[in-house]
């Protein structure tokens, strides 16, 4: 938390920080520049960010949504960066003729009913906070955020890059980084931020997984898949199931993301890493499942849900002490020595967390 009492500053956006750098030195311009665009105004962001939540800047009080059902929002930018922007879609509005509006409305929707249906939870805040989403955001914007009070999107350069409402698992990735605002709030450094990002990785899968109606036998267990332009060698930003293995291309270079502890990646960048060694708890949310097969977000998804929701997840969590509440979560809810607390426990342990 900050001094004040109020949230830490984040700003999260879906693409990391280490593959914009990559693109923006780039010799092709029509590489490059978008690039450096994205990360030049990511910069600006981020520092307005910490200002509005260092000084009590804080916008006022909006109404909530009926307890069962989104109030949802989308707005278009037009290709600007004033936010919101205008307003292209409001809840109970029909369909318009902009795919780029209706995904993103279907995808507010779809993220607030795995967390209503699922686990009782009433919006991102959990007492029904409206669902803003602005897309068309600037010119060739390669990324994704949610700036502490609402989704923005790019559309992509469209050479390395698509439209970011494309993966619906984008979508809840970053209204997910609402929900741990509002609950364990965790430090956006280190490991406390590998998992803050981790969280939103888990229950953007599971969002898509829920969509669909898979199991974790028959999920892919891609972030953002879709995402990646057709010239690009690669399948999605991350995969949870073979963290390492997203994209090897010449422009972007080889997924960098570790699956066990053994490789953890030791850095200053990017937070200390947040989007690299959140491979490592992904991975270890991707054994429980599949070990306990069947639909993710009922029981592995409960017992992470649980941890992140209860209380007892400190700020600047290490991953031992995330992997430790998970153990401890499943046998709260389902059971000392059952299917689910071993499933936890042994995933843990093949990624290389220990539990004290």
């Amino acid at each position: 938390m900050t001094t004040n009492g109020g949230f830490e500053p984040v700003f999260c956006t879906v693409v990391p920080p280490h593959v914009l750098d990559r693109l923006a030195r780039h010799d092709d311009p029509a590489l490059s520049g978008p690039a450096r665009r994205t990360l030049i105004r990511d910069s600006e962001l981020r520092g307005r960010r910490r200002v509005t939540t260092e000084f009590g800047l804080a916008p006022a009080p909006r109404a909530k949504a009926p307890s069962d059902q989104p109030l949802r929002t989308v707005y278009d930018a037009g290709h600007g960066t004033a936010l919101p922007g205008t307003e292209a879609r409001g809840e109970g509005g029909d369909p318009g003729r902009d795919a780029t509006v209706n995904r993103a409305y279907s995808g507010l929707g779809a993220t607030f009913e795995l967390f209503l249906k699922a686990y009782g939870r009433h919006s991102i805040d959990g007492d029904g906070l409206p669902l803003d989403a602005t897309v068309h955001y600037d010119e060739d914007y390669n990324n994704a955020f949610w700036n502490g009070e609402q989704m923005v999107f790019g559309d992509g350069d469209g050479e390395i890059f698509l439209d970011f409402t494309i993966p619906i698992d984008v979508i809840g990735h970053e209204l997910t980084h609402g929900v741990t605002q509002y609950t364990a709030n965790l430090t956006y450094y280190g490991q406390p931020g590998a998992l803050n990002e981790s969280m939103s990785d888990v229950f953007g899968a599971l969002i898509k997984q829920y969509t669909l109606g898979q199991t974790a036998a028959e999920a892919d267990w891609l972030i953002g898949a879709g995402l990646l332009a057709p010239g690009v060698t690669g399948k999605a930003l991350r995969s949870m199931k073979e963290p390492g293995s997203a994209y090897d291309d010449d422009v972007l270079g080889k997924d960098p993301q570790p699956a066990t502890m053994d490789d953890y990646v030791r850095t200053g960048r990017d937070n200390g890493g947040v989007h690299i060694n959140s491979g490592i708890p992904n991975h270890a949310f991707y054994l429980a499942a599949t070990a306990l097969g069947g639909h993710a977000w009922e029981r592995a998804g409960r017992i992470w849900f649980d941890v992140l929701t209860g209380g007892e997840l400190p700020d600047r969590a290490l991953f031992t002490d995330f992997a430790a509440l998970t153990v401890k979560a499943a046998r709260e809810r389902f059971g000392d020595g059952g299917d689910e607390f071993r499933a936890v426990a042994k995933a843990w342990e093949q990624v290389g967390v220990r539990i004290l």
